[in-house]
């Protein structure tokens, strides 16, 4: 691993997330109905049902309310129409973007990503133009200052658990999986009582990119925060060295 746990910039999403949790709590209802339309309502046999629980959880999603969601979405399977696409870019000075999202009218979507591309002088790209520099793996990060046993400790109960890697960084812990194994490795980690500040299967840069110039940021935090406002838009990865 590069030793870019991100920590500051997950906590600082969390932080945010906290603060609009309303927004977050749809997008996430929003992934359990599709994820039950798809592969049914009981997480041990959906996988994918049960990586958005794993989700709801590290957003703090009340229990009650991820089962209310789940058999709301059984019993409305039928008239779940919101279906995922992904678009490709680059901001200012090249820094490569991919948001995922989840919609129910594409080209709504595609109008409100591309202006958000534009706004901050970047622009849309072609599918596949920028995911080849990122690795998608199962990334679980735990604040060292909510776990406190030994760190060898720790990276043998991930190891065992079935991860790919382990770092750690002065302020956080990083267990990468791949994404096949992060279901397993996370549920691990849960039943053996480690807290857990983001778990989630992401798109991990494979180089990150420095940013010096004013007018470049505040153009590439323009689109950045356009996105992160949009209601269709479920994820951003970017490799800006933040």
């Amino acid at each position: 691993m590069s030793g870019h746990s991100k920590f500051a910039n997950i906590k600082h999403k969390k932080e945010k997330n906290d603060a609009a949790k309303g927004k977050i709590f749809t997008i996430i209802g929003r992934e359990i109905a599709v994820a039950v339309k798809e592969g049914g309502p009981d997480p041990a046999n959906n996988f994918k049902l049960a990586q958005v629980i794993s989700k709801a959880k590290a957003n703090n999603m009340p229990n009650d309310t991820i089962d209310r969601g789940i058999k709301k979405a059984a019993g409305d399977a039928g008239n779940v129409n919101y279906e995922y696409v992904t678009y490709e870019g680059y901001g200012p000075n090249g820094i490569a973007i991919i948001v995922d999202a989840l919609t129910d009218n594409k080209n709504r979507t595609a109008a409100n990503v591309r202006s958000a591309f534009t706004k901050g002088q970047g622009n849309v790209g072609t599918p596949g133009c920028v995911s080849f520099m990122f690795d998608k793996k199962g990334q679980i990060i735990i604040d060292k200052d909510e776990y406190e046993a030994d760190a060898d400790e720790l990276m043998m109960q991930a190891l065992d658990a079935g991860a790919e890697d382990f770092s750690e960084e002065e302020d956080s812990y990083e267990v990468i999986t791949e994404p096949d194994a992060f279901e397993e490795v996370r549920k691990a980690l849960e039943e053996a009582g480690i807290p857990m500040l983001s778990a989630e299967v992401t798109m991990i840069p494979q180089n990150y990119v420095e940013l010096s110039d004013e007018t470049a940021i505040k153009n590439l935090q323009r689109t950045l925060d356009l996105l992160d406002a949009d209601d269709d838009v479920q994820a951003v990865y970017h490799n800006w060295d933040e």
